[in-house]
């Protein structure tokens, strides 16, 4: 037997003054009495000098101190460990996520994943060792394997939730590679279960035990936000927002918006459960700034409760035209919002001044330094192949991509087209049965999309789509949207900017939302700031010698405001993993012990004015 309690036991220093209490002798009341014949041997006691009397057999005494020792025992918590032939290794993960400060269970999600935790380890055997991972955006190990109750504590209580999405596969992985080589290891994973893209683990055998966290799913948030020119008004900006009611009730609340502090507009919401609902917002813009989207439902969820978006006022988009002569690709250009077009016939020069250069089937002295479009021409750098395809037949194109934006290629022939492999910084958005059509991607911080047939050579220029996907195109490809994209970080991501001049001794400093300002170390010469630092959403205020910036971090998941807790994991088509309640391998017995000394204290009540009355 063993005792998790061991100190309990300098209780015992009570037994002795029960002890004491029964050689006391009573203290006597004075009666006045006829006489003293009846009273000698009573006279005789209270005449003793002594304060002490011989110590009797007293069932009473017995009651009382065999009481204090089943409390002792109780306080000591004793209990028997199972047998352990082999150490274990298991390895803890705590989900950080945003989902876990959900309030329906009390305090929060998190703080009872950290209690339960917590618990675990008073189960642990004489050996084991534990590895605690913090499972947010990002895995973090937050203790090395040891057998130290103390570090494991400390560990567990030094874990910290983020308003960041789910992402236990890098959690599972490590935990994978720690356990895979051992016969006796377990993962223990204290979550509420919103994960996906598990299924790389449906036949791994992960010894893995789902520790769910969450009673129910009452829940709504703001799931996607975006600021676009109106398209109707250029002058005025569109806000496009989609709220998601995941709660089983009805929601009827109130979405506000507001622009640097000032409140513009108050809307009532309804929405029915499991509805997701788009709203736009239309105002006027003065000048840079942020605008923010708070949606005031009581749920079990704040961290989806408000959004933040930065909106900066368009500006020219200065484009070069490099061909030997294509009206239906200029008058596209020309049609885009904010454009500036210059025509060349040939590109001699990098062409710094300009924020884009398209090549319409020119293959050009020098390759242009900033983002291009290049139609029917490419850097052999890019991708190898490029010989003759006759009529490639559209199969597939990825419509959630930006450049195809109400853009679809139904009725769209193709005499011919250049046959590629595309690389890995390529993403193909037009495919055909033997070749990719169209390409995007970033390449030597380049963005850079390819067109891999001449668009005069197709019934593309007769389609509404050309002129759109042009007007996407310059959007996409301008220097200055992708800028206002960086400015937009997921939480828990890193914050990338690029400097327009390297870094020579400049000071730096962000001041993220809920917290003093931190100074930044810059290399000299450094081109980029990356800031890992974004587990809490808002705004954060970036300093870089005398130029300052906003940057928004924000939730907007769709699958962590669903919060409602799941009943198993699934790791693919077949591996499920089902939710699994706290076992414990040390047996307590303090719970019967103190019910034996509340018996025995009833029993000495009864008996003692059993014996009196």
């Amino acid at each position: 037997m063993n005792f998790l309690a061991p100190m309990a036991f300098t209780f015992a220093a009570t037994i002795p003054v029960v002890v004491l209490f029964y050689l006391l002798k009573r203290k006597r009341i004075v009666k006045l009495v006829s006489s003293t014949l009846l009273w000698q041997k009573f006279l005789a006691e209270s005449q003793a000098s002594s304060p002490f009397q011989k110590l009797r057999h007293n069932w009473l005494l017995v009651l009382q101190i065999l009481m204090l020792l089943l409390v002792i025992l109780a306080l000591a918590r004793p209990y028997f460990a199972a047998p352990s032939r082999q150490q274990r290794l298991l390895v803890f993960i705590l989900d950080a996520s945003a989902s876990m400060q959900s309030v329906d269970v009390s305090p929060s999600r998190f703080e009872a994943a950290r209690e339960q935790a917590l618990s675990w380890l008073d189960s642990l055997r004489s050996g084991d060792q534990v590895v605690v991972l913090e499972a947010g955006p990002t895995t973090r190990v937050k203790q090395s394997p040891t057998s130290s109750q103390t570090e494991l504590r400390r560990a567990l209580k030094d874990c910290r939730v983020t308003d960041g999405p789910t992402r236990l596969t890098d959690a599972l992985k490590l935990a994978e590679t720690l356990t895979r080589d051992l016969a006796k290891s377990e993962i223990h994973l204290f979550s509420d279960g919103i994960a996906t893209g598990l299924n790389e683990f449906e036949t791994k055998g992960l010894p893995l035990f789902f520790h769910k966290i969450g009673k129910r799913g009452a829940n709504a948030g703001i799931v996607s936000l975006d600021v676009k020119a109106h398209p109707e008004d250029p002058a005025r900006r569109a806000l496009y927002a989609s709220v998601a009611n995941y709660a089983t009730n009805a929601l009827e609340t109130e979405l506000e918006l507001k622009f640097n502090d000032q409140v513009l507009e108050v809307r009532p919401l309804a929405a029915k459960p499991r509805e997701t609902v788009s709203v736009v917002f239309s105002t006027q813009q003065a000048q840079d700034g942020v605008f923010s989207m708070r949606l005031a439902a009581k749920d079990d969820l704040a961290a989806d409760n408000q959004a933040f978006v930065m909106s900066l006022l368009p500006r020219p988009v200065k484009v070069l035209l490099v061909s030997k002569g294509n009206r239906f690709l200029e008058k596209a250009l020309r049609g885009a919002a904010h454009v500036e077009l210059a025509t060349a016939n040939a590109l001699l020069s990098p062409a710094r001044e300009y924020d884009l250069v398209v090549l319409d089937g020119v293959l050009p002295a020098v390759w242009p330094s900033g983002n291009v479009l290049a139609i029917h021409t490419y850097n052999t750098n890019w991708f190898t192949g490029g010989g003759p395809v006759a009529n490639p037949a559209i199969v597939a194109w990825k419509s959630t991509h930006p450049l195809l934006r109400w853009v679809n290629f139904d009725n769209v022939a193709i005499s011919e087209g250049m046959g590629i492999q595309s690389n890995l910084w390529a993403t193909p958005i037009l495919e055909a049965t033997q070749t990719p059509l169209i390409l995007a991607g970033d390449y030597n911080r380049q963005r850079i999309v390819w067109i891999g047939f001449d668009v005069l050579q197709s019934t593309w220029p007769y389609r509404v789509s050309f002129p759109i996907f042009m007007a996407n195109a310059v959007e996409w490809l301008n220097p200055a949207a992708a800028y206002a994209s960086q400015l937009q970080v997921k939480a828990g991501l890193p914050f990338r900017l690029t400097l327009t001049q390297p870094a020579d001794n400049t000071p730096a400093s962000v001041k993220p939302p809920d917290g003093p300002e931190q100074k930044l170390a810059l290399e000299n010469g450094a081109t980029e700031i990356v800031i890992g630092d974004t587990s809490r959403q808002g705004i954060y205020h970036l300093k870089v010698g005398t130029n300052e910036l906003a940057y928004c971090v924000n939730l907007l998941d769709a699958a962590e405001s669903d919060n409602a807790p799941r009943a198993e994991l699934t790791l693919g088509g077949r591996g499920k993993v089902a939710a699994t309640t706290l076992r414990r391998v040390n047996m307590e017995w303090w719970r019967w012990l103190a019910a034996a000394g509340l018996a025995v204290l009833l029993y000495e009540w009864w008996y003692y004015h059993r014996r009196t009355a």
